[in-house]
């Protein structure tokens, strides 16, 4: 917070006139930072390292992997040296793969070695499941035993479970210590740990028996004891318990920090907020690119190659390539059907997009629901019987308004012969039986996911239109056999 402060007063206080947002342009963290960096391009093409360096140590270690990811491979590693030892951590954990990796091959052993003893646990386990082989080896190799350990531990744990994000740098109290013991104990211990608002309660063999915040502390006479202050009915997570099911808990009980604990409830580390953020980032990217029909990617696009790419696009697209072989099947097989009445098949488009758009509007919002809790696989039948009303009332509107089209557009305008009456009122009742269909089908399937353990968001998009298509054309042409007797 410091830091921000710093940077505050610098831009606002002590910039020349010239330089004083002009009026009305308002002032913004963004714009404060997009100067103060334009400001050590400057100070570094003048070889100013002091003052440069001066700079970067006000700055937020975000914003200091920023600037220096925007510099030239040659630069790079020279100005990253200018940071002391703690700052240097602190940005190097703020960089992406590609930009780490630059670091460690431009930094000696002892350098890479005070780097690694100065990251959180948590911070190193992401490096060295991000890195390549070879550059881990040599990060394992200048790390501390402990810490190497420590790694390794963290490596064991399942991916994407709590223990995998959890860090082991937290402030631990005991019930039998005073508050004035206790903050001492925080002075002493608080400055390597992740964070020290919420501190947690153990026994002698580290089983949690509760948690108290700074506050509390702050609040209370220095004799008062900590088991008169701790709170014990302590929401935590298991070691192997999913990361979704965590960032669920902090968002259900407003957390700042959960405690992790194994199979006999001994406190092994801690989740932070930041940390849930991330995953809350990599689960909504992971969703997203599974409605829309992709293998999820654990790399960011910029840093994924073509070949994987395509890897993770090309089963969905094969598949619904595939699938398309039944639409034209049901053509086929009613071709000499639709040829008695031609004008049908222009029509055919409309009614399987809305087929689509239809269902899967229901699977988005039947999968987010799932994803938030909203709604368990026992609300199948109301969730079912919500979207059954709810497509009724859409298919009549979308009816309506297309039958007044047919016959206004299409058959005045157009002047059409193919568009009466007849035909305007099947492609219409059609809609309404499509719509039905496509919103059942559409939230289903993500229940019925659910159900068998299935993540709800395979069951997305794609699939449910390439379903909906064929059962569209289907609805279509026994509607059409129905009103116009062919």
């Amino acid at each position: 917070m410091v830091k921000y402060l710093n940077l505050l007063y610098w831009e606002v206080f002590r910039l020349e006139e010239n330089e004083k947002p002009e009026q009305g342009e308002g002032l913004n963290y963004e714009s404060l930072v997009e100067k103060q960096t334009d400001q050590l391009e400057e100070l570094l093409d003048r070889h100013d390292m002091k003052e440069l360096q001066r700079r970067m140590e006000e700055l937020n270690e975000f914003d200091v992997a920023e600037f220096l990811s925007r510099i030239d491979d040659n630069r790079m590693p020279m100005v990253f040296r200018l940071l002391s030892k703690e700052t240097a951590a602190d940005v190097f954990a703020n960089f992406e793969a590609p930009e780490q990796e630059r670091i460690i091959n431009s930094i000696t052993d002892s350098e890479l070695a005070g780097i690694m003893e100065e990251l959180y646990v948590d911070d190193a386990v992401d490096i060295v499941g991000e890195l390549p082989a070879n550059v881990v080896k040599r990060v394992m190799r200048a790390a501390t035993p402990q810490t190497r350990n420590l790694i390794n531990q963290y490596l064991r744990y399942p991916e994407n479970s709590a223990g995998s994000i959890m860090t082991a740098e937290f402030v631990d109290l005991k019930k039998y210590m005073s508050v004035k013991e206790s903050i001492a104990r925080i002075r002493r211990i608080g400055e390597d740990k992740e964070t020290i608002y919420v501190c947690f309660v153990i026994a002698a063999d580290r089983r949690l028996e509760g948690i108290v915040t700074v506050k509390d502390l702050l609040l209370s006479s220095d004799d008062t004891i900590i088991e008169d202050l701790m709170e014990t009915n302590v929401v935590f997570a298991s070691t192997t318990e999913d990361q979704e099911s965590v960032s669920a808990k902090f968002a259900d009980y407003d957390l700042m920090a959960l405690p992790v604990v194994d199979n006999e409830r001994r406190l092994v580390g801690i989740v932070t907020v930041d940390d849930v953020m991330d995953v809350m980032e990599q689960e909504a990217t992971e969703d997203m690119e599974k409605l829309a029909g992709m293998l999820p990617s654990d790399k960011p696009y910029s840093r994924t190659g073509i070949v994987e790419i395509w890897k993770n696009r090309i089963p969905w697209l094969m598949f619904l390539m595939l699938s398309a072989t039944f639409t034209s099947m049901i053509l086929t097989s009613f071709e000499d059907m639709l040829a008695v009445q031609a004008g049908l098949v222009a029509f055919i488009p409309m009614l399987m997009g809305t087929g689509g758009n239809s269902g899967a509007q229901a699977s988005t919002a039947v999968i987010r629901a799932l994803s938030l809790g909203d709604i368990e696989p026992r609300d199948a039948l109301s969730v079912v019987w919500r979207e059954l009303r709810v497509a009724f009332l859409c298919g009549i509107a979308l009816a309506a308004v297309n039958f007044v089209k047919m016959l206004l557009l299409d058959g005045m305008l157009l002047h059409n012969d193919a568009v009466t009456v007849p035909v305007a009122a099947t492609v219409s009742m059609s809609i309404v039986f499509i719509v039905l269909f496509a919103k059942s089908v559409g939230s289903m399937l993500p229940i019925l996911a659910e159900k068998l353990g299935v993540d709800p968001a395979v069951m997305a998009n794609p699939l449910i239109s390439t379903v909906t298509d064929a059962v569209s054309l289907l609805i279509y042409i026994y509607v059409a056999k129905l009103i116009l007797h062919i």
